[in-house]
């Protein structure tokens, strides 16, 4: 019989960690005991693993005794705070927040781009940005046969990327819109019902955004291409769940887009959809609930020798977040 491990939820009850149950039950990972974790806020909810209530329980420095894995989503404040003494108690911490991604000696993994960093774990493993891991997942290929020189990526970022605040604005927003009701205040910084946002997290001193710099030095990272040419504008649109992405890269050599169709056809946990004559490819609201990285339009950039265009949808929830993090443990 094959081993089980003891797993904690850290910040089960967000959006995230509620993904990660649920992808945790329908992979099978291999629990022996389930425990959630979350603040005091959630004090009094019970959550549910195989049939089994269970009471969350208000996150300590001493939660982590007897734990094997902790999958972890609690926001980069808290998984600081918490993480180390999750790693005293022997455990090993899969955490989907930004605290610890370019740390040098925590490894920023995605399972299908390099799964080998995960051996260089010390006791913690980092999730990248939603964002970067549906990007990487779709380069992978491209660069091990052509070499890629140059990335421009615009993201069209759901609202869930925001967690739950952000499902309730866009919700609210467009009802009270539609009944003609006033807008008094946002739950987010800008209106996002009706309307496009071109800023994601703070504004740097380069004038790119926080998000937009994650792309470019997590997908650095993860490539193992410390000076690869990246640049990035990262905009928040009206869609509760997948991001969107339009990706134009330069190669050393030539793809062409068969070249590219056949790469991306092999590749894992890529699905192409890519047949303009029936007018099929990846859309939002079709890569919502999937675990695959959608990639379509995929086209040769005529500006440039060697030059691609494609678009890439994935479920931000899932692979942009907890699939991810689940896969991570699998390789653990």
């Amino acid at each position: 019989m094959s081993k089980k491990f003891n797993v904690a939820i850290m910040g089960a009850t967000g959006v995230v960690g509620r993904e990660m149950l649920k992808i945790v039950e329908q992979r099978n990972f291999p629990v022996a005991k389930m425990k959630f974790l979350a603040s005091e806020r959630s004090q009094g909810i019970r959550m549910s693993y195989k049939g089994e209530d269970i009471p969350v329980e208000t996150l300590t420095h001493n939660s982590f005794k007897g734990v094997d894995i902790v999958l972890s989503s609690p926001g980069a404040t808290v998984s600081k705070e918490f993480s180390p003494s999750a790693v005293k108690a022997g455990a090993v911490v899969v955490d989907n927040s930004s605290a610890f991604r370019m740390d040098p000696n925590v490894p920023l993994v995605v399972p299908e781009v390099n799964p080998h960093a995960v051996k260089q774990h010390k006791g913690i493993i980092a999730n990248p940005n939603c964002s970067t891991i549906q990007m990487v997942v779709a380069l992978k290929p491209l660069h091990d046969a052509a070499k890629i020189k140059r990335i421009v990526v615009s993201t069209y970022q759901s609202v869930s990327g925001a967690g739950k605040k952000g499902l309730k604005a866009l919700e609210q927003e467009t009802r009270s819109i539609i009944e003609g009701l006033d807008l008094e205040q946002f739950l987010l910084p800008k209106q996002i019902a009706f309307n496009l946002v071109p800023q994601i997290d703070v504004f740097m001193e380069n004038y790119y955004t926080k998000e937009e710099m994650k792309m470019v030095n997590e997908t650095r990272k993860i490539m193992e291409v410390p000076d690869m040419r990246i640049t990035a504008t990262c905009v928040r649109v009206p869609v509760f769940v997948a991001h969107s992405e339009s990706i134009n890269i330069e190669t050393e050599k030539k793809l062409t887009r068969e070249d590219a169709i056949r790469l991306l056809e092999k590749a894992p946990g890529v699905k192409v959809v890519d047949d303009v004559s029936k007018g099929e490819y990846p859309m939002p609201i079709k890569a919502a609930g999937k675990d695959e990285t959608f990639v379509g339009r995929i086209r040769e950039d005529e500006s440039i020798a060697n030059g691609l265009n494609f678009w890439v949808v994935s479920d931000n929830l899932r692979k942009g977040a907890a699939l991810n993090a689940v896969q991570i443990a699998e390789l653990l």
